[in-house]
C-alpha cells in the first residue's frame, strides 16, 4: 500500500464490531474479564486500550517499525525511551535540539547518573571524538531544531552497529511522510505528535517507534510502568490527524518554497536555515529589534510555540522553546536572539508572505 493510502487504510482502521470506518474512542479505564486471568485482550487502560493500540499499530505501520507506543507529550515519550539506559551509562546527543529535550536530559537523568555529550552529528568525525567506554546510544534530531542540520542516517547507523550502540532518531519536522529512520537501520523514532502528526494544535502527545523484539518487550514495560500514557480521546485525534498528513505536508511545503523566495530577496534577511524540503524555516534578522518588531507586528501568523499545524506559527527560540538552554551555549551552536524560527502553515501563499512583509517593514 502506498504512503497516502496508508494515511487512511493503515493499522487497525477500522472497528472489527461494527465496521465503522472511524476507530471509537474506548472511553474506559478497565474490562470486565470472563474468568480470574482470561480477558478480551484487555485488563486496564494503562496497560492497554483499543483506541490507542489503533494509534500505536498506525504509527508503527507509517515508519516501518516492529511496534509503537503513544504517550502523552512528546517529552514523555523521550523521557519514556531514556529510561532504558541507567546509572552510568552515557548518551551521545546532537548539539541542536529542542530546548525541552535539552533541559530533560540535562537537569533530570543527569541527576539520575546518565551523562550525555553534545555533539555536531551532521559530522560523523565528530561522534568518534566523544564516544567514551560506557556510551550506550546516540540521540538525533535531523533536521535540528532550529537550526535545520541534517545528520546522514545511515552513516550514523553503520557507526552505532560497530560500537554496539542504541541510535534514536526525533523525526517531529520530517514526519514518515518525508523520511523514515528505521529504513537507514535506525533503532528508535520519536515524534512529538503534537506537531505534524496531529496537524491542528489541539492535541498534546508523543509517540515512539521501535524496530526490534527486544525493544518492544522493553517499551512495553516502561509505557505500562511508568504510565505516562495517551488518552483515548487523543489517541482518535492523532489517527483523524494523520488522515491528511500528506496533503497538509505537502501544501505547507509548497508555501514554503514561495516564503523562502520571498526572504532569500529581502534586505533585513541574514541568512536563512531550511533543510530541503519540510515546511520549517529558520532565519536571522539584522538585529535582535528587527526580530523582535517582526514578531510583535504579524497579525494573521501566530506568535506561538509549536509547530506543524494548519496555521503558520512563528516564534523566537532563544527567548521561547529554547530558553532552557544557556545563553552561553545557544550563542555557541548559533541561536542567536536574531534567529526567528517560522511554521509555515496551509493558509494562501500570498497572505503568509504579505503578514511576513509587513513586519518586516
Amino acid at each position: 500500500m502506498h504512503f497516502n493510502s496508508k494515511v487512511i487504510h493503515g493499522g487497525i482502521s477500522e472497528d472489527q464490531a461494527t465496521g465503522a470506518v472511524s476507530i471509537p474512542i474506548y472511553q474506559t479505564s478497565t474490562y470486565r474479564q470472563d474468568e480470574v486471568g482470561k480477558h478480551k485482550g484487555y485488563e486496564y487502560s494503562r496497560t492497554g486500550n483499543p483506541t490507542r493500540h489503533a494509534l500505536e499499530t498506525l504509527i508503527s505501520d507509517l515508519e516501518g517499525g516492529i511496534a509503537g507506543f503513544a504517550f502523552a507529550s512528546g517529552l514523555a515519550a523521550l523521557s519514556t525511551t531514556l529510561m532504558l539506559f541507567h546509572t552510568g551509562d552515557h548518551i551521545l546527543l546532537s548539539d541542536d535540539v529542542y530546548g525541552g529535550t535539552f533541559r530533560v536530559v540535562d537537569k533530570v537523568f543527569s541527576n539520575l547518573g546518565i551523562s550525555y555529550s553534545s555533539v555536531d552529528t551532521s559530522n560523523i568525525n565528530e561522534l568518534e571524538k566523544h564516544i567514551l567506554p560506557n556510551t550506550k546510544a546516540i540521540f538525533i534530531e535531523s533536521p535540528t531544531n532550529p537550526l535545520m542540520k541534517l545528520t546522514d542516517l545511515t552513516e550514523i547507523a553503520k557507526f552505532a552497529k560497530v560500537h554496539n550502540l542504541i541510535t534514536v532518531v526525533d523525526n517531529t519536522f520530517f514526519t514518515p511522510y518525508l523520511q523514515r529512520p528505521i529504513e537507514h537501520g535506525i533503532d528508535i523514532v520519536v515524534h512529538s505528535a503534537t506537531k505534524y502528526l496531529g496537524g491542528h494544535s489541539d492535541v498534546v502527545a508523543g509517540l515512539v517507534v521501535v524496530n526490534s523484539i527486544h525493544l518492544k518487550e522493553r517499551m512495553q514495560f516502561l509505557q505500562n510502568a511508568v504510565g505516562a500514557i495517551l488518552g483515548p480521546q487523543d489517541s482518535w485525534l492523532i489517527i483523524r490527524g494523520i488522515k491528511t498528513l500528506s496533503i497538509r505536508v505537502e501544501k505547507s511545503q509548497a508555501n514554503a518554497k514561495l516564503i523562502l523566495e520571498f526572504l532569500s530577496t529581502h534586505p533585513k534577511v541574514e541568512k536563512i536555515y531550511y533543510p530541503g524540503k519540510g515546511a520549517m524555516i529558520s532565519f536571522e534578522l539584522t538585529t535582535p529589534e528587527d526580530a523582535h518588531k517582526l514578531l510583535n507586528s504579524v497579525k494573521m501568523i501566530a506568535l506561538a510555540e509549536s509547530l506543524g499545524g494548519v496555521e503558520s506559527l512563528i516564534s523566537l527560540p532563544s527567548a521561547m522553546t529554547h530558553a532552557s538552554i544557556p545563553k552561553a551555549q545557544r550563542e555557541k551552536i548559533g541561536i542567536k536572539d536574531t534567529l526567528v524560527r517560522l511554521s509555515v502553515g496551509i493558509e494562501d501563499a500570498e497572505d503568509i508572505i504579505s503578514d511576513l512583509k509587513g513586519g518586516l517593514q
